[in-house]
């Protein structure tokens, strides 16, 4: 059997590792040519999608991730904060202890290692046609490709999910983010007192809202093997993500360089009522880390998400159920994605029928994808609610007892 996966994101690459380590033929088509060269927050995965890896991967590569990442249960309790910096809440047991972060380009950098010569990169793939027996795909460069299987992992705007629904998978959500990195010694004394060896979200006026993930793979290791560390992120940061209505003006962000996108973020926030010192992260990050991108969500309605007929072509992960970060699932949904759809793979060569095996794998796929698209949606809402003169109106009435009483607490 052979299998084709249209995209190099984590998920993509997750089940090509699982299929690899099973000697199942596979390649992996990616259009990037730099595997570096991705934005976004780092990511959380929880015990569920730890285990999906160590399902896939080789022992050596589990190992890399751990001694690459940090335990989530080393850091301070979250906090919930204001505009203007004061304290709301402390968000005790959001995250599984035992979950772990790492930076999205040193783990896609490690998936991409297992994979080996079975990725190939600078290849876009334009069409695809299915036979009884087999499936094509086409690419840019003129080449083609025949599997057995092709799955589609081509991200939210996936043209594999095209082909199979008819129309697109996922829709904007209003909201645009811009995220970068900022190293902890970059900060002033004061803000680092202030943000702590923690993770802190906030939401502002007018749909405006930021978020600011701690990470220290070094001193916070899931596991400590300095040899094996493969971490982008060698020191104590905050990978930061701004969040704003998306409008004429933030679309355009797309067209600016790093520092260009952080002093517009910079601005858009001051000129919507936050705090100077709230902005420091933003100031002090690093401009070529700097990125910006659009929120996009598949329909939270499982019924909705692979409304396909079972069969050769199928998908994973944001090609199937785009969900914006404001959960901190995607990434650790699409490996467990990965982690079904391997099994469901072998189960073929074992002699189940493949409409029968991938279905089952669709039908749970689309369940676990709708469970974190309705989270997800849930904070994006939130923040939007507040895009409006009303809505500005109760958050900054809302607001300043909440400060008060968290520091009548303290």
């Amino acid at each position: 059997m052979r299998v084709l996966i249209i995209g190099g994101g984590l998920g993509g690459l997750a089940l090509a590792a699982g299929l690899r380590s099973r000697d199942i033929d596979v390649t992996v088509y990616e259009r990037d040519t730099d595997l570096a060269a991705t934005g976004g927050y780092h990511i959380t995965l929880d015990p569920r999608a730890q285990r999906a890896l160590t399902d896939l991967l080789p022992d050596v590569a589990m190992r890399r991730i751990r001694a690459s990442a940090a335990l989530a249960g080393r850091r301070d309790a979250d906090v919930m904060w204001d505009w203007r910096g004061r304290q709301l809440a402390v968000l005790r047991g959001v995250v599984h202890p035992d979950a772990i972060d790492i930076d999205r380009i040193t783990l896609r950098l490690i998936l991409a290692e297992v994979v080996g010569d079975d990725l190939r990169t600078g290849r876009t793939c334009l069409g695809i046609e299915t036979e009884d027996a087999a499936v094509t795909a086409s690419f840019d460069d003129g080449s083609t490709a025949t599997g057995d299987i092709l799955v589609g992992a081509d991200g939210a705007h996936s043209l594999v999910t095209r082909r199979l629904a008819g129309e697109s998978p996922s829709h904007p959500t209003g909201l645009v983010g811009t995220s970068g990195r900022t190293r902890i010694d970059d900060l002033s004394a004061s803000e680092r007192g202030r943000l702590g060896t923690r993770s802190s979200f906030a939401i502002g006026p007018r749909g405006t809202a930021l978020y600011a993930g701690y990470l220290d793979p070094a001193g916070h290791a899931a596991l400590d093997d300095p040899a094996e560390s493969r971490a982008v992120t060698r020191e104590p940061s905050f990978i930061w993500g701004a969040m704003f209505p998306e409008t004429a003006t933030t679309a355009g962000w797309r067209n600016l360089d790093g520092a260009r996108i952080r002093d517009a973020s910079i601005s858009l926030l001051h000129k919507r009522g936050w705090d100077r010192r709230t902005l420091e992260l933003l100031e002090r990050t690093m401009p070529e880390s700097v990125a910006v991108y659009r929120f996009n969500a598949a329909a939270s309605d499982p019924s909705l998400l692979a409304p396909w007929a079972p069969g050769r072509v199928t998908a994973l992960g944001d090609a199937v159920h785009s969900t914006p970060p404001t959960a901190g699932m995607g990434a650790g949904i699409a490996i467990r994605d990965a982690e079904h759809l391997m099994r469901a793979v072998h189960e073929i060569l074992g002699g189940r029928p493949l409409p029968e095996a991938i279905g089952d794998y669709e039908r749970e796929m689309a369940l676990r994808g709708a469970e974190a698209i309705t989270l997800a949606m849930k904070t994006v809402r939130q923040v939007l609610s507040t895009d409006s003169a009303l809505g500005s109106a109760l958050l900054r009435a809302v607001v300043p007892p909440m400060a008060a009483f968290q520091r009548l607490r303290r």
